[in-house]
């Protein structure tokens, strides 16, 4: 893509995406892969002294660099208290952020793993405790750069945004507001049924695919999204199936969980709200950057009504199931 209206991310070519790596003080050996990644660009890039580091390009003028510097030095303190998370890489001058062509770019060591058996109460409290450990340091500091997870910047402003998006057809913009109004009730009610809950520094976006297995357990990736919140945050993710099931896995996250960290049970009445947040939020993330080519040509059913049309029997669902209790 060329031209005035090409979007950043058009202009970092592979001999760029190396000149910045390079710029840092490592030098690479000319391999490079692209990652699965939309909201940042990432690669696996090879070095001359051997193996592999993967690059972050921060996708511009979305974080400040506090906010950047924020997410490392989270995550640094987090290894440093030798939790299994993947940290930047210290550069050569020092620094986690390098500013190259206008992107900014940290680098990280290069870690595989697999999907974890979340069907394994095991495996499940093994997770538990590592978020638990997360959690405790996470309640030691409140970030002042990045995002507070709540209804106003996860759904208010989300909901306003895709009202007034062309991506919303014009057919469906009632049935929207109407559906939206009702599950952001559905929202505040379970807030105020959960009452006050303590906000802590989170992971933010701790679904399975965030979650690395390796023989040595897990370790954590991609805090991408960190932010300040509730601690059921960064567990309802892990969660699936029928409320019973999702009680029981939630149980075996707590059977390692509270090794290390407290938990208010209040806090699982806003599993439903946090589920429609996500929801709400997803829709506006996609509208906000459907200017990105990496978005169509990943997502081409948002721009179909059908899509639309079962984004909105989803909010009508989550209503009823917001105003079911848990018992936990």
């Amino acid at each position: 893509m060329q031209g005035a209206h090409a979007h950043p991310f058009a202009a970092l070519g592979p001999e760029r995406v190396l000149d910045a790596i390079d710029a840092t003080g490592l030098r690479t050996d000319g391999r490079l892969l692209a990652l699965n990644s939309y909201e940042n660009r990432v690669y696996q890039a090879g070095l001359d002294e051997g193996g592999f580091v993967v690059a972050k390009f921060y996708r511009p003028e979305r974080w400040s660099d506090a906010a950047i510097l924020e997410e490392h030095d989270f995550t640094r303190a987090l290894a440093a208290a030798e939790i299994p998370v993947v940290p930047p890489i210290v550069l050569p001058d020092g620094a986690t952020l390098a500013h190259s062509a206008g992107f900014r770019v940290a680098v990280f060591e290069r870690r595989g793993g697999r999907s974890p058996e979340l069907d394994d109460p095991a495996v499940l409290a093994w997770i538990g405790r590592f978020i638990g450990r997360i959690h405790a340091q996470g309640k030691e500091r409140c970030f002042a750069h990045r995002l507070t997870l709540d209804i106003a910047t996860w759904g208010e402003g989300p909901a306003a945004f895709v009202l007034d998006s062309p991506h919303l057809p014009i057919e469906l913009r009632s049935a929207y507001r109407e559906a939206s109004a009702a599950a952001l009730d559905g929202v505040r009610a379970a807030f105020d049924r959960a009452g006050e809950v303590a906000r802590l520094a989170l992971h933010g976006d701790c679904h399975p695919g965030n979650v690395l297995w390796t023989d040595a357990g897990p370790h954590f990736v991609d805090f991408d999204d960190a932010c300040m919140g509730p601690a059921i945050q960064d567990l309802w993710m892990l969660l699936s199936g029928e409320r019973g099931e999702m009680t029981r896995q939630l149980g075996h996250l707590m059977s390692g969980y509270e090794d290390f960290a407290d938990f208010n049970p209040r806090e699982t009445q806003l599993i439903e709200a946090l589920r429609t947040l996500r929801l709400i939020h997803h829709a506006a993330w996609l509208a906000r950057r459907w200017d990105d080519p990496a978005f169509p040509a990943a997502f081409p059913w948002f721009a179909t009504q059908a899509w639309w049309q079962e984004h909105i029997g989803h909010l009508r669902e989550q209503v009823p199931c917001m105003a079911q209790t848990w018992h936990f």
